[in-house]
């Protein structure tokens, strides 16, 4: 991962009071930097796998000019990342402003980070807020537990939990980062009512939860959600109810030899990352933080009812999967290796007869299966059960990925957006053209202007209309308004979760 260094001519920001402490950043082109500000207490010892609560107050100014270390993890969350330094005590945020005073009353990006629930962190370069804050908003990066430690549900947290729940630890740290925000974004020249959550992923995903949770309510005004949603049928993923989330944990602590709660508690973090630790690596429906699937929430009409700003990208899948090895002969076989048998409707969607449509047809069904269908779901549901716009888009730009390098070929793949939209297209000395910088440009102008507004248009932008009726803004060259793509393959998907739920879609 290309990043920027930050300068030598970094100089040091006003102290900023928050409600624990002074904390003292950076300040560089009319940007101000703080790293690695605590938004809750360290999650260790008998803090482990217990709701987050708010840090303790210092004396003093606390310098804020080093990110802090990301969430245990095995792995990165992209390919080409930096690994990140690693510790369990990881509950901080970072915040980039363009204010000079408290109370200038800026709107706020929330980023949520991607990587599978599993890995990620706040600090990647690619997430830093640097170029969105000098066009007048503020951002805010933030942590929060992840895999098992971030998601383990087990009837012993349950019973000690005192909601009957357990398992989104990770859900209630971004829960407990916007609370902060709320108490403390003004000090840093932001609005707290004027807050947008976003993410990528897994963050895109747990921003469709944040929208489908109640204790979420009241903390963000706006939505954003690149490549992620959850809303499948939850028959498809028994995994996420939590009487099998409990077994899971069960089996989980039993592979670490660790058959109670207080034996779990007294593991070293790092041990905690092996044995079954995939099966715990996931939200789950659970009557606290997530009483009901972000799909049940919105038909009801009980989401946190904000316009929201969501797509996915044209091909998802070239940065995911491997299509090399894919032939003919073998691609049922593949698919059900990763995914289980798929109803006969789905696999006759998407023709491989030969090893080139083969590979073709693996890249568009991971696309429509894993994102796809989720962005044109959350559209629909919000567009016909919610009061708040839509506005949804189709990224299919191909990014001038090197020869040689670990990006080649992904074309309009997963991650693709993300220098774009940030505006970091220097962070990576490729063959940038004009249209990538002009798109550039016009993202990080409509992401701005979404948080400032609600509403991505602006005076010299192409217009991007509302979904309402199928409409959607094509994110490349040309671009433009367009239909949604590949409608008719993700109306196959609409039929075949139809009839897993036992109603047609949108229907309570």
């Amino acid at each position: 991962m290309c990043g920027l260094a930050v300068s030598g001519g970094m100089a040091q920001a006003r102290p900023v009071m928050t409600d624990a402490g002074a904390v003292e950043g950076a300040r560089a082109g009319g940007v101000s930097v703080f790293k690695g500000v605590a938004f809750a207490q360290p999650p260790v010892g008998p803090l482990r796998w217990r709701e987050p609560r708010t840090p303790m107050a210092w004396r003093g100014v606390r310098q804020a000019d080093a990110f802090a270390p990301a969430c245990m993890q095995k792995g990165v969350s992209m390919p080409g990342e930096t690994p990140p330094a690693l510790s369990e005590d990881c509950l901080y945020l970072n915040i980039w402003t363009p204010a000079a005073r408290k109370g200038a009353g800026l709107p706020v990006i929330v980023w949520i980070h991607g990587g599978g629930y599993a890995n990620g962190s706040a600090s990647m370069p690619l997430y830093w807020g640097d170029r969105l804050a000098r066009r007048g908003v503020v951002v805010v990066t933030v942590a929060y537990r992840l895999g098992p430690l971030g998601f383990l549900a087990h009837p012993e947290l349950t019973r000690e939990s005192g909601h009957g729940a357990s398992g989104n630890y990770g859900l209630m740290d971004q829960i407990a980062a916007l609370q902060w925000v709320r108490r403390n974004i003004a000090a840093f020249g932001g609005d707290p009512g004027r807050v947008t959550i976003a993410g990528q992923s897994a963050g895109a995903m747990s921003v469709s939860m944040l929208m489908a949770s109640p204790r979420a309510a009241g903390l963000f005004q706006g939505a954003i959600a690149q490549s992620g949603g959850l809303f499948e049928p939850v028959q498809l993923a028994p995994g996420y109810q939590l009487a099998n989330a409990q077994r899971d944990g069960v089996a989980y602590g039993a592979s670490l030899g660790a058959g109670s709660l207080a034996a779990l508690r007294a593991l070293p973090a790092a041990r905690l990352l092996e044995g079954q630790a995939g099966s715990v690596t996931h939200p789950v429906i659970e009557p606290y933080v997530l009483p009901r699937s972000p799909y049940d929430a919105f038909v009801a009409g009980k989401q946190n009812d904000v316009p929201i700003l969501i797509g996915s990208n044209a091909e998802e899948a070239r940065s995911l999967v491997d299509l090399r090895p894919v032939t003919a002969a073998g691609f049922e076989a593949g698919i059900e290796q990763s995914f289980g048998p798929l109803p006969p409707p789905l696999m006759a969607a998407y023709p491989h007869g030969d090893d080139a449509s083969a590979r073709q047809a693996r890249a568009d069904l991971e696309r429509d299966l894993r994102f796809g269908w989720d962005m044109w779901a959350w559209a629909r549901l919000q567009d016909g059960h919610g009061r708040s716009p839509a506005y949804v888009y189709d990224f299919t730009q191909r990014p001038p990925f090197p020869s040689g390098s670990v990006y080649e070929g992904w074309g309009a793949s997963h991650f693709a957006e993300l220098w774009y939209m940030s505006d970091h297209l220097d962070q990576a000395s490729w063959a940038w053209s004009a249209d990538d910088r002009r798109l550039a440009e016009v993202m990080a102008r409509y992401w701005v202007n979404f948080a400032r507004t609600g509403n991505p248009n602006g005076e010299g932008l192409p217009t991007w209309p509302t979904f309402h009726g199928g409409h959607v803004m094509r994110l490349g060259a040309p671009m433009g308004a367009a239909g949604v793509a590949n409608l008719d393959r993700l109306r196959v998907f609409d039929a075949v979760y139809d009839s897993v739920r036992g109603r047609p879609f949108g229907t309570p």
